[in-house]
């Protein structure tokens, strides 16, 4: 499973989120979620389920607003559990805590729960099934929603105790409201290398390297055309794709400014902005 998410694949490495409640959010992404604090000021704090690398950053910047509607930005980041046990015993868990989801679906190369943080960003916990017994036809892989067998999920589980996100667990993808699909995938295909795995009708497009079956999903589902949130709107800050070589990160940022995507270089690494106003940090693993 892991290989889908290291070198020489691109792959999601950490997500920063904006919220309007800094103490709130801890409780809730320790409590609910079961990350670890990695790092901790007065407005910030970083998670890691492994207690070494950073997993996700939660920010309350001054002047917060509470996150707008109908805009691109974050539709979820989605945690990736090592295995189908470690899924039941986080549903055992949520149970346990009477904590409600949004959702539940069998998605044929995977099985997820939907939730959302106090602010309303969005959530997926999800495990893998064998990537063996996924169909791929004509280089796409075939997924849809289904009903999830939570029972046999926690059977598996087989009772378990939840003792916090397992520490093989990963930042499996995001997915991502924009405003026009058609320059979306020519940014994330021409400009950042990634390829087309599944086409969702005409508002939805799932992207990954080395065949996985997504790193990155995106949708026009708050509006062709969507504006951009405030800066200060709860929502995504910005996340990292994680690059397999220094040579890799050259051929990126060329393809990039060929594609007339705006690059900076400053302190804090390589930042590129998608059409719809989604900033990415750009680094090397």
């Amino acid at each position: 499973m892991t290989g889908f998410h290291e070198a020489p694949n691109t792959y999601v490495g950490e997500v920063v989120i904006k919220v309007e409640d800094i103490k709130r959010s801890l409780a809730f992404y320790q409590e609910i979620i079961g990350l670890k604090v990695l790092e901790k000021s007065e407005k910030k704090a970083t998670f890691t389920a492994d207690g070494l690398n950073a997993l996700l950053t939660i920010e309350q910047p001054e002047g917060v607003r509470p996150k707008e509607r109908r805009t691109t930005g974050l539709y979820h980041f989605a945690i990736l559990l090592p295995s189908r046990k470690d899924l039941g015993s986080f549903i055992q868990h949520l149970i346990q805590k009477n904590h409600s989801i949004q959702g539940a679906s069998d998605h044929l190369v995977s099985e997820a729960l939907y939730m959302a943080d106090p602010d309303g960003n969005g959530i997926e916990v999800y495990s893998d099934r064998p990537s063996a017994s996924w169909n791929w036809q004509d280089q796409e892989v075939a997924m849809t929603s289904e009903a999830l067998d939570i029972q046999s999920i926690l059977a598996e589980s087989d009772g378990a105790r939840w003792k916090g996100l397992p520490g093989g667990t990963l930042m499996g993808h995001i997915h991502l409201h924009v405003a026009d699909l058609a320059k979306s995938e020519k940014f994330y295909t021409s400009g950042l290398g990634f390829d087309i795995v599944n086409r969702y009708g005409g508002q939805a497009l799932f992207l990954s390297t080395g065949q996985y079956h997504h790193h990155i999903g995106l949708n026009t589902w708050n509006g062709v055309g969507a504006p951009m949130p405030g800066k200060n709107s709860v929502g995504l800050q910005h996340f990292t794709l994680v690059l397999p070589s220094e040579m890799e990160m050259e051929k990126i940022v060329e393809q990039l400014n060929n594609v007339g995507a705006e690059v900076s270089k400053d302190e804090g690494g390589v930042f590129t902005v998608d059409p719809s106003g989604n900033r990415i940090k750009l680094l090397v693993g």
